[in-house]
């Protein structure tokens, strides 16, 4: 396993880019209107989230 993939839908995308750029200690990688991704190393995970008008929660999980 090289790197963990988590992408979450959430409701508010500029609160939770504020958030888990707090959490990791790193701004986004790639970060769109809807869109925000970290590449980080420590942990070694690919995190996304994506706007969304439904419920929010895990969109999708995986190993890179």
């Amino acid at each position: 396993m090289k790197r963990l993939h988590v992408s979450l839908d959430v409701n508010d995308l500029a609160a939770s880019v504020a958030f888990y750029t707090h959490l990791f200690a790193a701004r986004p990688t790639v970060l769109k209107d809807d869109y925000a991704r970290w590449m980080l190393e420590d942990p070694r995970v690919n995190f996304a989230i994506c706007l969304q008008t439904g419920a929010p929660g895990v969109a999708h999980l995986g190993i890179q």
